[in-house]
């Protein structure tokens, strides 16, 4: 299945989606554009929400943790981690 938003992130581009879900109420709503930017794991900080790839699948949620071996630490908005990855391909620079 092609990913058309891995393509855009790493071929440099900055661009407006949307997601289904409520896993990141109140912050992004479901459906809700949002503008992301390409983005790797160091330049991100605690508290951003980002586009990765954590075991597998990929998510729009935040980042509660960072650690120089592990990456950053996935969550949603609700308490539910994700766990540790590196793949980290695009940031929200927006919510619109």
């Amino acid at each position: 299945m092609r990913n058309f938003k891995l393509e855009k992130l790493q071929n440099g581009e900055t661009f407006v989606t949307r997601e289904k879900g409520n896993s990141m109420v109140p912050i992004l709503k479901s459906g809700q554009n949002h503008r992301l930017t390409p983005a790797h794991w160091e330049e991100v900080e605690v508290g951003d929400i980002v586009y990765c790839k954590v075991s597998g699948y990929f998510y729009t949620h935040l980042v509660t943790a960072k650690d120089p071996r592990k990456g950053c630490q996935i969550a949603n908005n609700k308490g539910r981690i994700n766990g540790w990855t590196k793949r980290v391909y695009g940031k929200v620079i927006e919510i619109l």
